[in-house]
């Protein structure tokens, strides 16, 4: 009776010990991968697993996307330009089985191929496309990690360039690039509107040659905006002057015309003899 007691008393504790342990619970978002006396049992989906203990070993596998940041890398881009690169990258596992059994550490690899592929494929471009064309070597970087971790079950899904570090003389240098960049466009802005300017001056003198009273109207117009201010100086345009000038001309040629016919006149005046003048003088008709 003491034996029957003492067996039922060691069933029950064994019951306590292994029930824990041939209990699993597999979460919504993970995948167990069983194993039997080191055996590939099979996969086991989400929910309460049982499992004999100490026999069978449940691995359990996250199957969400993991953020992995890739540290700062010092790059030697293509044209001889020292730059410190830092990325992030974005996988998850798809075969559990393959990510349990062909690699040891899936994280930890991910991150060391990360990195030599980024100092790898940034190391191919220029500066300037490193700059400008993150989106090309995002999808370098991301086509080579695809390949390198599809053996491990491992999907990448997005790889970003999150920061680019120059060194302090090629920022000033940029900075000076920019500057004269921006020069430029002003002066080729500038001339753009100045031969504009010209042009449409040309199709007005050209309407106004055609019509010349038009011009004689617009320089009226110009002193009447000048007047507007009520100043003291008056300006005169050019065809006003030229006018004036004409007009200047046209009387001194009528003075002369007027002093050439003054002998003229005086040789027909004759003297007519008069009564006598208290003076002497002699009255002319």
């Amino acid at each position: 009776m003491e034996v029957l007691i003492f067996a039922l008393i060691a069933l029950a504790v064994v019951a306590l010990i292994g029930l824990p342990m041939a209990l699993k619970i597999v979460k919504q978002y993970e995948q167990g991968v069983l194993f039997r006396f080191g055996r590939l049992i099979g996969t086991r989906a989400p929910g309460l697993r049982v499992i004999v203990p100490f026999a069978d070993v449940l691995h359990r596998v996250s199957l969400r996307i993991v953020t992995m940041p890739i540290q700062s890398q010092g790059i030697i881009t293509r044209d001889n330009v020292s730059v410190d690169v830092s990325a992030v990258a974005y996988f998850r596992v798809v075969d559990a089985v393959k990510s349990v059994i062909a690699i040891e550490n899936v994280g930890a690899a991910i991150n060391q191929i990360a990195q030599t592929t980024l100092r790898k494929v940034v190391g191919q471009h220029t500066l300037d496309e490193t700059l400008s064309e993150t989106d090309r070597i995002n999808l370098g970087i991301r086509e080579i990690l695809d390949v390198t971790t599809a053996e491990w079950g491992v999907e990448v899904t997005l790889v970003e360039l999150k920061d680019i570090q120059l060194p302090d003389s090629m920022k000033r240098a940029m900075a000076r690039q920019a500057e004269a960049e921006r020069e430029k466009r002003a002066k080729i802005i500038n001339a753009e509107g100045e031969s504009m300017a010209a042009a449409a001056l040309g199709d007005a003198s050209d309407t106004m040659m055609a019509h010349p009273l038009a011009l004689q109207l617009r320089n009226l117009q110009s002193l009447v905006e000048i007047g507007v201010d009520k100043n003291t100086t008056v300006v005169f345009p050019a065809p006003l002057m030229s006018t004036i000038g004409e007009l200047g001309a046209f009387l001194a040629r009528e003075s002369a015309a007027a002093t050439r016919q003054a002998p003229r006149a005086a040789e027909l005046t004759t003297t007519i003899p008069g009564p006598p003048q208290p003076n002497g003088a002699a009255k002319s008709v």
